[in-house]
């Protein structure tokens, strides 16, 4: 059988074609979810294995708007529940790219053991960065990433606000301790702290990281 997927998209994303497409051929049935569709009611999540919520300029990607997508989440009780009520399950995943790992991590609270994340805020260098890194696929109880492990991959990155803020240094040591799924590297396979290589200033280079039980993944 293909598990449902729900691929979420905000105002503005246009990143939701290719990642119904890469589902769709990773084994799932993937479906168009508008958050327009949940806070209407039109839609729920409780038929849903997984669901990923997309990038690419929500809300025209002012400053901040995957955490005024998560907004709309937080402060509507009705659609709150339908999250709340998702990340309890055992039985389901959740992936955040661009603006949606934002917007994933400032949910953080609706889900199980992701307490450590971070926010993402401006990168250092003050401007937009889109460049081709490389990253390292790091030992983690991501489901998506876990059998990954070890495996250094060149990548896009376009990003204004991808800069990894936590709010204590015990948070960064529990990240870094397991929990961080996805690594910028340099040319030498060393894990990158310094730009460009590392390009959004991140600290121990971040990309990507994994709540406790490996069912949400953010990068």
């Amino acid at each position: 059988r293909r598990p449902k997927g729900a691929i979420l998209r905000e105002q503005g994303v246009n990143s939701h074609r290719e990642m119904a497409a890469a589902f769709h051929r990773a084994g799932f049935d993937p479906y168009d979810v508008h958050m327009s569709d949940l806070l209407s009611g039109r839609a729920a999540l409780d038929h849903y294995r997984g669901l990923v919520a997309c990038g690419g300029f929500s809300y025209g990607d002012v400053l901040g708007a995957g955490e005024g997508w998560a907004k709309s989440i937080l402060y509507n009780e009705s659609v709150r529940d339908l999250f709340n009520e998702f990340f309890a399950r055992d039985d389901v995943f959740a992936l955040g790219v661009c603006n949606g790992c934002q917007m994933l991590a400032a949910l953080k609270e609706l889900i199980p053991g992701a307490g450590h994340w971070p926010r993402f805020v401006r990168n250092r260098s003050d401007q937009f960065e889109a460049r081709f890194s490389m990253v390292r696929i790091d030992p983690s109880p991501s489901i998506l990433l876990a059998t990954m492990a070890g495996s250094r991959l060149p990548i896009v990155t376009s990003h204004g606000e991808g800069l990894a803020e936590f709010a204590s240094k015990g948070d960064l040591r529990t990240a870094s301790q397991g929990l961080t799924s996805l690594t910028y590297i340099d040319n030498h396979g060393e894990t990158a702290k310094r730009y460009p290589a590392n390009p959004n200033g991140s600290p121990l280079g971040i990309a990507g990281l994994s709540n406790e039980d490996g069912r949400v993944t953010i990068m």
